[in-house]
């Protein structure tokens, strides 16, 4: 007897198939569980979504309303952590990644500025450092404008688990006049994410007795180490790891200087580079980018430069300056490029400084992510999303492929993240849209 055995193949054969494509797809999904994603370097390993035709209608999936201030999102395992403040208190919220549904939140009386902020308030309320989440423990930090530094069990619906100002703790000052130009005072308050690293939680606390980056232990919030330099306080988005030589340390960028810091053990705290960088306001704004051993620094303020450093274990060399800068948006490196918004979306070469190409309409308010399929998010101005080619596919020349104006209707001041398939866009005045990048929710 011949039995046809054909249709069951092709059932199994489609059933595979569709299995491979669900799995391939999950595995395509990249977390963003940290201040500028996964490598803290404005990178994600996932689809633009431009080859699928997703930039010609990219639907909302959802929005939300989650207090002002200029603090980031962060996405991990499906759902998405973001600050916000509102009727004197900040507010943690724990939302559905896809749906925007909120699953807890927590919250603790805060001021709208910090005790010593000055000038500038008509730019920014509310939190601006981005949380940090340990994926080890489940446990999301976050500091604020006023000082205090929280630690949050996510895993236990978001419970206190240690808390504690640095203000108070360490009787940090205000900060003070770093150049001659008096009218350019400025203190904003705490503005970097935290850092974890190992078992340990670093924090740029500006502490002039004590260090200008302290160590907690991540779990009790125990101080365990100092660091050698005792700059006051930088207004950055947050600390950088790198490695030097092969021994683990962490860039910061203080109020006076570019500072690489040793975590290795019997050397923690120790300062491996300290590399002058002052200006006006104390606003060097943008984070540093790092690849390798080498470090990309830029301000719009008395500088109004970009430059790249070298570091070894014998300090810092300036490799090369160039007069282009950012003025908020952090620059990212990429297969030899240098990529940031700032008077237009700018190229560099990364091994001379030399501008490839520029092109857009942005101003100062930006942010940019590099995607797995070599394209450019760039989320600017009052709310504007943009979807460029990279040089890798346009040699020579800006070219942009894709443009939404009025996602949002204020500043762009937070950080564009992709995860997911979705594309989340946030505005200073805590407005939140969620963008779906495969034709809908997922």
């Amino acid at each position: 007897m011949i039995v046809n055995v054909r249709p069951r193949i092709c059932s199994l054969t489609s059933l595979v198939l569709s299995l491979a494509v669900m799995l391939s797809g999950a595995l395509a999904a990249a977390d963003w569980p940290h201040w500028r994603g996964a490598g803290r370097d404005g990178h994600t390993s996932e689809d633009s979504g431009w080859a699928s035709g997703a930039w010609s209608s990219m639907p909302a999936v959802w929005s939300a309303e989650v207090g002002l201030g200029s603090t980031s999102p962060i996405v991990s395992q499906e759902k998405l952590y973001v600050m916000g403040w509102r009727d004197g208190r900040d507010f943690l919220r724990c939302l559905d990644a896809a749906t925007g549904k909120e699953h807890w939140n927590q919250s603790y009386p805060s001021p709208e500025y910090g005790r010593y902020s000055k000038g500038d308030k008509q730019f920014y309320r509310g939190p601006t450092g981005t949380p940090e989440l340990d994926l080890e423990t489940g446990l999301i930090y976050a500091l604020s404008v006023d000082g205090l530094l929280n630690c949050w069990d996510t895993r236990k619906q978001g419970r206190t688990v240690w808390s504690l100002n640095l203000y108070d703790r360490f009787e940090i000052p205000k900060r003070p006049q770093v150049t001659q130009y008096r009218r350019s005072y400025r203190d904003y308050g705490y503005t970097s994410a935290p850092l974890v690293h190992g078992g340990w939680l670093l924090v740029e606390a500006g502490d002039p007795k004590g260090g200008n980056l302290l160590a907690f232990d991540k779990r009790t919030g125990k101080l365990v180490w100092r660091s050698e330099n005792k700059d006051p306080a930088g207004h950055t988005g947050g600390l950088v790891p790198m490695t030097v030589e092969g021994v683990p340390c962490v860039a910061a960028m203080t109020a006076l200087n570019l500072v690489v810091t040793r975590l290795d053990k019997g050397h923690e705290g120790e300062t491996v580079a300290a590399y002058p960088w002052i200006t006006d306001f104390i606003n060097t704004i943008a984070t540093p980018a790092i690849h390798e051993n080498h470090v990309l620094i830029t301000s719009m303020y008395n500088q109004k430069a970009i430059c790249k450093l070298t570091i070894t274990l014998k300090g810092a060399r300036k490799v090369w300056r160039q007069p282009h800068a950012s003025e908020v948006c952090s620059p990212v490196i990429h297969d030899g490029h240098v990529y940031w918004a700032n008077r237009g979306v700018q190229c560099l070469s990364f091994d001379s400084g030399k501008r490839l190409w520029s092109g857009g309409k942005v101003g100062a308010a930006a942010s940019c992510i590099v995607t797995g399929d070599d394209r450019l998010i760039v989320w600017a101005n009052d709310g504007d999303l943009a979807l460029l080619e990279t040089t890798e596919r346009s040699v020579g020349e800006f070219k942009q492929l894709a443009l939404h104006r009025d996602v949002l209707k204020d500043m762009a001041w937070p950080h564009v993240v992709l995860s997911g398939g979705r594309l989340y866009c946030k505005d200073r005045g805590g407005r939140i849209k969620c963008l779906s990048l495969t034709g809908g929710s997922q």
